[in-house]
């Protein structure tokens, strides 16, 4: 039996993790996008913007082959709401002004208390390597069923946005732009 007004203690604390947050999500972008964020896309006017060609070329097809690996993982980690899980698709170095991996372990601390069910759909569009550096375009959308309603929402979609991986310690990981 549940008591009325039960659940409101946690929604006042789901209320105040959102107070002076502004929830946006990178390339969850490669983060529920590699993360997701190769989920995500870059959040600032300084990242290039879409349709531009970045440096680099094209990338061979065992790396995009990889990419694509590294993003079903983190998508599924993103879809069981496993924090650590989609980090570990996240280099410690990440940064794309003003977002870092700190910031965006705390916008999925968000997410996860703020939906009972994450979808994220993204599809890698293009790999253009420069270096250690893949430059990873990529289109999609995330979504989210509110918890406590059970209403679903958008949360955030994209069209062909760029977001940085490198190769660290043998696996891809969002690395930025490093603004």
């Amino acid at each position: 039996m549940m008591i009325a007004g039960a659940r409101r203690p946690r929604l006042r604390r789901c209320l105040a993790l959102l107070k002076g947050v502004v929830v946006t999500f990178p390339g969850v972008t490669l983060v529920a996008a590699l993360t997701l964020g190769l989920v995500a896309a870059p959040l600032t006017a300084d990242a290039p913007q879409a349709g531009t060609r970045l440096p680099g070329d094209p990338a061979p097809r065992n790396v995009i082959l990889e990419l694509r690996q590294a993003l079903a993982h983190a998508s599924d980690r993103f879809h069981a709401m496993d924090e650590v899980g989609v980090l570990s698709h996240v280099s410690d170095h990440y940064r794309t002004t003003p977002l870092t991996k700190a910031a965006i372990r705390e916008q999925l601390r968000v997410m996860f208390t703020l939906y009972d069910t994450l979808r994220a759909q993204v599809r890698i569009d293009e790999v253009r390597t420069a270096g250690e550096r893949a430059w990873v375009y990529s289109t999609g959308d995330i979504s989210g069923r509110l918890r406590w309603l059970g209403t679903w929402t958008p949360i955030l979609s994209w069209q062909y946005e760029p977001e940085v991986a490198r190769r660290e310690q043998g696996v891809w990981r969002l690395y930025g732009f490093q603004q």
